[in-house]
């Protein structure tokens, strides 16, 4: 269909998301569609061949397409392709979450340089315009905290283990034929995807360029149904929850953490594919965004809310990066030294390290598995976390007011009821 506006798109990529923008795009008649850019010229698809190209460059130096959306898998060919775009000083949009979370400070400078622009809300939480949040409605208003459920894969393995007592790899089955999980589905639940994803949220809420190695994070792989009984036990459920926060010495702590939530908090509601979102300003007070994080159509609508929104002349401002004198990104300092109150359950004790716990309880002590609840610094769990994740552990933070007792009384519950 011939658009009204004149205005042309290229697509790269026709997997979950570039097929579902290209749906929307169907009921939205106000571009036209150059071409669409794959690798693999055999794969059967839903359009016909002449709808395709396999070479990049047809598209990138095509001057009369007006605007790119990048929506590959690759990472580094993702960057090669917007790095081309912004050179250009053309606008593209994007939702590669890890190309963009690991070169941010570059694709900041070039656009400066070049005056082109780069949009990214579909690669942070599906359906929820968080970012544009972020930049329209705190831009100038101090953030303390940002946390959320930003994965809707996880979340919705999370949900079924609760709600039908099923085991993990069934769940993750069951996601993975809805779509919602890849058949590799390492980076949404190992909490990858939610480090890349917290990573630009910090960004925006607080000026902060973040590396991964920066940022604690467990994911959910290892969780059995002991674990979730015992949070049913205490009246809560784990969720998979990012958190950005900023604390008294003005240091932020980044995390991704399976976490045990309770009705009290927006995030025990949260189900499913869905994403949540939760912001406590300084002044404005708590706000909480709630939408699909998952599927085609969910994060097709996003990519082409960016679309629109660039053909409106939108971009990014970035209001609250701050420079150094030589005009790069400034780091915002990483909090390290507070403490966590964590529970732990490890299938191979005998290969547990030897962490230097604050405090520490013990039980459910076997010949093949132990649980742990104790508190510990952040920099100490950073430092021993990944001899720690050699154990199979399940790792997962508890609220403060959550006492070692209580998790002990839990677990005999559990068991009783399971018994």
């Amino acid at each position: 269909m011939k658009s009204k506006s004149g205005k042309r798109i290229g697509i790269f990529g026709f997997g979950c998301v570039g097929q579902g923008l290209h749906d929307v795009l169907q009921e939205n008649p106000h571009l036209d569609v150059a071409r669409i850019c794959v690798r693999d010229q055999e794969k059967l698809r839903t359009l016909p061949k002449h709808h395709f190209t396999y070479d990049a460059q047809e598209l990138l130096q095509d001057e009369s397409i007006d605007l790119y959306a990048e929506l590959i898998s690759d990472p580094k060919e993702a960057l090669l392709i917007v790095r081309q775009a912004l050179r250009a000083g053309k606008t593209i949009v994007s939702a590669n979450k890890k190309m963009i979370s690991e070169n941010l400070t570059e694709l900041v400078a070039l656009q400066e340089e070049f005056g082109g622009t780069l949009l990214y809300e579909a690669a942070v939480c599906g359906s929820i315009p968080i970012l544009r949040t972020l930049e329209a409605y705190y831009g100038n208003e101090p953030l303390l905290e940002v946390s959320g459920i930003l994965n809707g894969s996880s979340n919705y393995i999370l949900t079924k283990l609760d709600a039908e007592g099923i085991s993990y790899n069934e769940a993750l089955a069951q996601a993975q034929a809805l779509g919602f999980a890849e058949a590799d589905p390492t980076l949404d639940v190992g909490g990858y995807d939610t480090l890349h994803k917290i990573s630009l949220i910090a960004a925006h809420a607080f000026g902060a360029v973040v590396k991964p190695e920066q940022v604690l994070r467990a994911g959910i792989q290892h969780i059995s149904r002991k674990d979730v009984a015992l949070a049913q036990a205490l009246g809560g459920r784990i969720r998979l929850v990012a958190t950005a926060k900023l604390n008294q010495n003005n240091k932020l702590e980044l995390q991704v953490l399976p976490t045990l939530v309770f009705p009290d908090s927006e995030l025990y509601h949260v189900e499913a594919e869905f994403n949540g979102v939760q912001l406590e300003a300084r002044y404005a007070g708590d706000q909480f965004l709630k939408g699909r994080g998952a599927g085609s159509h969910p994060t097709g609508s996003a990519v082409w809310a960016d679309v629109s929104a660039a053909l409106a002349g939108y971009k990014y401002s970035y209001p609250k990066f701050r420079h150094n004198e030589e005009g790069e990104l400034r780091p915002v300092p990483v909090e390290e030294d507070d403490e966590l109150k964590i529970y732990v359950r490890s299938t191979m004790p005998e290969f547990l390290p030897q962490l230097p716990w604050r405090e520490l309880t013990v039980f459910g002590e076997g010949k093949r598995e132990i649980q742990l609840v104790g508190t510990i610094r952040r920099k100490d769990l950073l430092l021993h976390l990944s001899a720690l994740k050699q154990t199979i552990a399940f790792i997962a933070q508890l609220p403060a007011h959550v006492s070692a007792e209580q998790v002990v009384a839990a677990s005999c519950i559990a068991l009783e009821e399971a018994a």
